[in-house]
């Protein structure tokens, strides 16, 4: 174990021996307040490491001030509950930010000692700590009622009790994270919003025991509700989002994807109701229709990212749609959507959108399309990445005049490999609502070459399922 992760191993304990340097000039130099303020810069491997260095420096370092944030997850093999403990005593009520992010080893007992030294705390994230169960957010409700941002994803013991504890003791919760917590039932989600109604963002992924009871309770009490994840929750049908649409109005980001019993009446209500939403991920719910995101695009101009990829009735015309209403429009899945044509993407190129804000087009196994997309594409100036794998019609000679166009920013072609889904425990991070497409350097486009099979991964796409809080940097 390297010396870093020893000495935040035994954080709580003070060293023994120190050198001579407690009369070092910068200690005499520069006062207390001053040390201090230079030592909360310091990220937590330097912290311990500037607490070996003198009696004053441990003092400095380990002053409670300096732990305010704290993000464990590069530890995560090594963090054990006594670590989580003596972490809690150390910092106490200054605390606000802790991620134990994967940390497999911290359990019950040590996170209701972490609750009862740390009532100040605000974001815990707890992604992955498997041995998590109800008795946690019993203690986060016994003693942490100032808690805002709380990620229980993957933590799969966790039922109806958890929320059940958090509406009663955590009044201010704005963001829960409980993807993958499939015990949870609609009789959780009521008496969650019943007592956490200030409720901004809440991510339901693979929850698969939630019906539209559980929606009709989210929308008659969450008017606040911002961001909503619903991926892969089977069971959704259109009654349940339409509460949604009509009783949050603030709504920005929907992920309903995989929800097969939608229809364009999500679309419509969404339209109708919610004209700030900014991202829509609805793949795989084959039963959306021109008409649906026309109705859409009319009405909500402020549309960023839309995942349409499987919707396999769209055609020109929602393309048509987007181009003259949405100008904001910066990242667009169109992935086996086979009606599309050239004309499609003409309309889009020639858009609002076009010259300053698409960055991102997947057209991967669109078989009508041809090099004359690529040719309609040239007036989109910020184009970063262009997906047009299994386009059977895409010659080699337009990718090469297309890159010519764009010699910055489309980087070489690289292998593809085949799409795998991402596992609840290794669901891709991101550090707000725009997931891995964004979140990194442009990626290339995608070269079809014949009897090559392969094509790039690419899930997730924009909402976050697996990380609800930020990082704790």
């Amino acid at each position: 174990m390297a010396p870093s992760r020893d000495r935040l191993l035994h954080f709580g304990f003070k060293a023994t021996m120190f050198s001579n340097s407690d009369e070092a000039v910068i200690n005499k130099k520069l006062p207390k307040e001053l040390l201090l303020r230079i030592f909360s810069f310091l990220d937590v491997v330097t912290l311990c490491r500037c607490a070996q260095v003198s009696r004053a420096w441990n003092v400095l370092a380990l002053d409670g001030s300096n732990w305010q944030r704290i993000d464990l997850f590069d530890f995560q093999r090594d963090i054990e509950g006594r670590v989580v403990e003596n972490i809690s005593k150390r910092c106490g009520g200054f605390l606000r930010k802790l991620s134990l992010r994967g940390c497999l080893g911290v359990g019950d007992n040590a996170l209701r000692t972490f609750a009862q030294n740390c009532r100040n705390i605000e974001v815990l994230n707890l992604n992955g700590c498997t041995k998590t169960t109800d008795a946690t957010c019993t203690s986060l409700s016994k003693f942490c009622s100032k808690l805002r941002h709380l990620d229980l994803a993957s933590c799969t013991s966790i039922t109806n009790m958890s929320l059940k504890a958090l509406s009663e003791g955590c009044p201010l919760l704005e963001q829960l994270n409980i993807s993958w917590c499939d015990q949870v039932t609609k009789d959780g989600i009521q008496a969650l919003v019943r007592g956490c109604g200030g409720l901004k963002a809440l991510f339901l992924k693979g929850c698969t025991q939630l019906e539209d009871e559980a929606l009709k309770y989210i929308g008659a009490h969450c008017p606040e509700l911002v961001t909503l994840n619903l991926q892969t929750c089977l069971q959704i049908t259109d009654e349940g989002l339409i509460t949604i649409c009509r009783g949050c109005h603030k709504l920005q980001s929907l992920c309903a994807s995989g929800c097969a019993n939608i229809t364009d009446a999500i679309l419509n209500a969404l339209g109708q109701n919610c004209p700030r939403l900014r991202i829509l991920e609805v793949a795989r719910c084959s039963q959306l229709t021109d008409v649906g995101f026309t109705t859409l695009a009319r009405n909500c101009h402020e549309l960023e990212k839309m995942d349409l990829e499987e919707c396999v009735q769209i055609t020109d015309s929602t393309l048509i749609q987007l181009s003259i209403h949405c100008p904001r429009l910066q990242v667009l899945s169109l992935s086996h959507c086979e009606l599309i044509t050239d004309d499609g993407i003409r309309h889009l190129g020639n858009g609002a959108c076009a010259h300053d804000q698409l960055e991102v087009i997947e057209l991967d196994n669109c078989p009508l399309i041809t090099d004359a997309s690529l040719e309609h594409l040239k007036s989109c100036h910020s184009l970063e990445r262009i997906e047009l794998y299994d386009c059977q019609q895409i010659t080699r000679a337009g990718i090469k005049r297309l890159r010519e166009l764009f010699p910055g920013n489309l980087p070489q072609a690289v292998p593809g490999c085949s799409p795998q889904p991402c596992p609840p425990s290794r669901d891709p991070e991101s550090t707000d609502l725009c997931g891995a497409p964004l979140g990194g350097p442009p990626l290339p486009v995608r070269l079809p070459e014949d009897g090559d099979g392969g094509r790039m991964v690419l899930r997730e796409k924009f909402l976050p399922s697996n990380r609800a809080v930020p990082s704790l940097h």
